[in-house]
């Protein structure tokens, strides 16, 4: 783990800088932003999540990509998707990034993203229906080689990049694609009627999501990098490398360090 030297706080707006993040770098950040905002009030600093934002806008620069989470489950439901309106259910950053006029918001109805930088025009444009297809911003972060920034949440509750390698290196047992349609209203306020999928549990099997186990085969892999700052943990994933190590998971190991379900020892 590379911890701050002396256990000093670090601003904000300076966290960015210990985390050897690089100009030019494609950079996802799964977050929970709760116990890093109140060490800010606890020092008088100030607890802004745009404050973090712009610092991370900062430190990947303008040749490189920024992207939040935005994802919201109702369309699952049956219950309209607003491109303008409907909230991100995955924290904080992606909220405030969405109020942004700087960040512009992806179009799956399930699986959106919050983006900046360079290469936010090209996922705007993605039309993907699958949530992690091909042409899904999934598949996108791993051709870029991006990184994922975990801030205070574990891989079982925030890694969804790794139902993308589940569906198209292992055509595992214990998911399947299911459709899901409802209405979705655009950008320009046009209402329709959509289908989009997802790689969806087959809950007849009892699938239990675990990845953490993952975790040492990450770090033994030299896949990711360990941060405690300011009492918060920090966790930064080469995306590719964590990718071929789920591959031969799911290949190799029946997803053992990925997740259990009925029929996995046979």
């Amino acid at each position: 783990m590379c911890n701050d030297e002396n256990k000093a706080y670090v601003k904000l707006k300076k966290i960015p800088e210990k985390l050897g993040l690089n100009k030019g770098d494609t950079l996802l950040v799964s977050s929970d932003l709760k116990g890093l905002l109140f060490q800010c009030l606890e020092h008088g600093d100030a607890a802004d999540p745009n404050v973090f934002l712009e610092s991370l806008m900062d430190a990947v620069g303008s040749e490189g990509t920024l992207l939040l989470p935005t994802f919201n489950w109702d369309f699952c439901k049956g219950i309209t998707f607003d491109y303008r309106r409907t909230p991100c259910r995955t924290g904080s950053l992606g909220k405030a990034a969405l109020k942004r006029k700087d960040f512009v918001r992806t179009k799956h109805p399930i699986y959106s993203f919050a983006v900046w930088g360079k290469n936010a025009g090209r996922l705007y444009e993605m039309e993907n229906k699958d949530s992690f297809g091909k042409d899904s911003p999934f598949a996108y972060l791993k051709e870029a080689g991006a990184k994922n920034l975990f801030i205070d949440v574990s891989y079982q509750d925030s890694f969804t990049f790794a139902h993308y390698a589940e569906e198209w290196e292992g055509n595992v047992p214990y998911r399947y694609v299911k459709d899901f349609t409802a209405g979705y209203i655009d950008e320009q306020g046009r209402e329709e009627v959509r289908t989009y999928s997802m790689f969806v549990r087959d809950l007849d099997k009892n699938v239990h999501v675990t990845i953490n186990p993952m975790e040492k085969q990450f770090a033994e892999a030299g896949a990711v990098r360990v941060y405690e700052i300011n009492g918060v943990d920090f966790r930064l994933l080469d995306l590719d490398k964590a990718y071929g190590l789920m591959k031969k998971d799911i290949l190799h190991n029946r997803s053992r360090n990925l997740c259990t379900y009925e029929g996995q020892e046979e």
